[in-house]
């Protein structure tokens, strides 16, 4: 099998493009892309090994990539009940950049169910709704907003 590194690069500019201009971010990319990596790494910190396995399964290369980029399998979850938790968590993926990334809980909470609703393209309904099965009662709409709107 061949790989194609300049094709995993343009599809990766690509959506990343695409990304940020959902997010409203169209100039600042580099933004939405801490961003989509920050909830990536919240969403695997808090969901199964195996779940996160049938995940990274239905993503592309470049997407498999930044969900994976250090991540350090633990057998013990980090247990989050509630969106601000869930905010907290992935603010600390971003670390020093949290504070503008992520300048309010709201704007924080819509760049996460922005995230699942773009991430829907390669992810198809019945994965969306094994993730969300996974997730605390008060997290769910996260993934629900992204698969049903």
């Amino acid at each position: 099998m061949a790989l194609n590194f300049n094709q995993f690069a343009v599809e990766a500019n690509t959506f990343l493009k695409d990304y940020a201009k959902e997010m409203d971010l169209i100039d600042d990319q580099d933004r939405a892309g801490r961003i989509l990596s920050a909830v990536l790494h919240g969403l695997r910190e808090i969901i199964s090994i195996e779940e996160s396995v049938q995940l990274m399964a239905q993503l592309p290369m470049f997407l498999k990539a930044v969900y994976v980029n250090g991540w350090s399998v633990k057998t013990k979850k980090t247990r989050v009940k509630h969106m601000e938790e869930f905010i907290d968590l992935v603010r600390s993926f971003d670390g020093v950049t949290s504070v503008y990334d992520f300048e309010s809980n709201e704007i924080a909470e819509h760049y996460i169910n922005t995230t699942f609703f773009v991430l829907r393209k390669y992810i198809s309904p019945g994965e969306m709704q094994d993730i969300r099965d996974e997730l605390p009662k008060n997290l769910k709409d996260m993934i629900f907003n992204a698969v049903f709107f």
